[in-house]
């Protein structure tokens, strides 16, 4: 049986990036993700990595865009606000193909708003964040062994693709300590001849650039990268199937919302009632097969969200509202409890039934 280390979320991140190759990190402080730098600046100077406290989070994002040029893994994190800061230069990433991973460690907003867990940046996320026409990989852990794997899942997904694979976490589970192991086996990264590494006059310059002034080639490139967006919708997107084979009444939720509704429904099951749950481990691509297919059952989704409903819109989207969607929800740094849940499952129950 793995070793397992009991660590915080945060610190499982931090952990299993530089397990999956990272050996460049920059970032700058905010709660409650500070622990993923604080972790960082006491391991990379040992393993002879570079840890860098940027003067801001504008910063730091175009730090992460030098080293990805150069054909690194590389990572940054930030917390809500931070994100925005950083949002320019992951739409610079994506518009320069470049992969990197950024951790978002949610917080309440909009604004400063406060420090508790949140799940609020959403849209922000799956909708790209910066501008212009683009997506990233969004991975949603919901425990702390989650952290470590989709971290190193991230990575690999960035280089595979050539694009961001954002980790969107909430407060609770980068705060949150859980026995986690780090018993991976990690893919090594690919060649990257598109890189600038140096031309030792042996090839041709290679130029990392997201800046096209001809309209019909920057239009060309964003076909492009749609048909690659296509590509990942059909093979990347995942979830957690509970309980739903029978499921009349079906949640939709991620992170630790989901482990919320999963109590809940299964009080709903100790009561009679077919619930079942659909925890989208991957918000972009959002798994939407997964919801048609709860179909064949369903006479009611619930979205589940700390949030004032972003993801119910892709239930909708999913389903076509087939049957419909309600939303059970808090905001502003409170989670759900399962009693809430449960009375939301009893109430669409009771619904049903009429």
């Amino acid at each position: 049986m793995a070793e397992k280390v009991l660590m915080k979320g945060n610190e499982a991140i931090a952990e299993a990036a530089i397990i999956a190759g990272c050996r460049h990190y920059f970032g700058y402080p905010i709660t409650p993700q500070t622990e993923i730098a604080a972790y960082m600046a006491k391991r990379m100077p040992k393993i002879g990595g570079t840890f860098l406290q940027a003067e801001s989070e504008i910063a730091a994002i175009n730090m992460v865009y030098g080293v990805s040029s150069a054909g690194k893994r590389v990572m940054t994190s930030s917390s809500s606000p931070g994100i925005s800061l950083k949002s320019e230069g992951i739409s610079y990433l994506a518009g320069a193909d470049l992969p990197a991973v950024v951790v978002n460690c949610q917080r309440g907003g909009p604004g400063l708003g406060g420090i508790q867990p949140s799940q609020s940046d959403y849209f922000q996320a799956t909708r790209g964040g910066g501008h212009g026409d683009y997506h990233m990989i969004v991975l949603a852990p919901a425990s702390v062994q989650e952290m470590a794997q989709l971290t190193i899942r991230g990575f690999e997904l960035a280089d595979q693709y050539r694009m961001t694979s954002m980790i969107l976490a909430d407060g609770t589970i980068g705060q949150m300590m859980e026995p986690v192991s780090f018993d991976f086996d990690i893919k090594e990264a690919p060649e990257k001849p598109w890189a600038t590494t140096g031309t030792q006059m042996k090839r041709e310059h290679n130029v990392v650039n997201s800046l096209y002034l001809v309209p019909d080639v920057l239009e060309e490139k964003n076909f492009e990268r749609y048909e690659k967006y296509a590509l990942i919708k059909e093979k990347e997107a995942l979830a957690e199937e509970y309980l739903l084979d029978d499921a009349e009444i079906v949640i939709a939720a991620f992170g630790i919302a989901a482990r919320v509704a999963k109590n809940a429904v299964n009080a709903a099951r100790a009561d009679g009632i077919k619930a079942g749950l659909i925890r989208p481990i991957t918000l972009w691509p959002f798994p939407e097969k997964t919801f048609k297919k709860a179909l064949g059952t369903a006479k009611q989704f619930i979205s589940v969200e700390l949030s004032m409903g972003q993801m119910i819109e892709d239930v909708y989207l999913a389903t076509g509202c087939a049957v419909p969607v309600t939303l059970c929800n808090r905001a502003g740094g409170m989670i759900p409890s399962p009693e809430q849940v449960y009375e939301a499952i009893k109430a669409a129950h009771g619904k049903a039934g009429e």
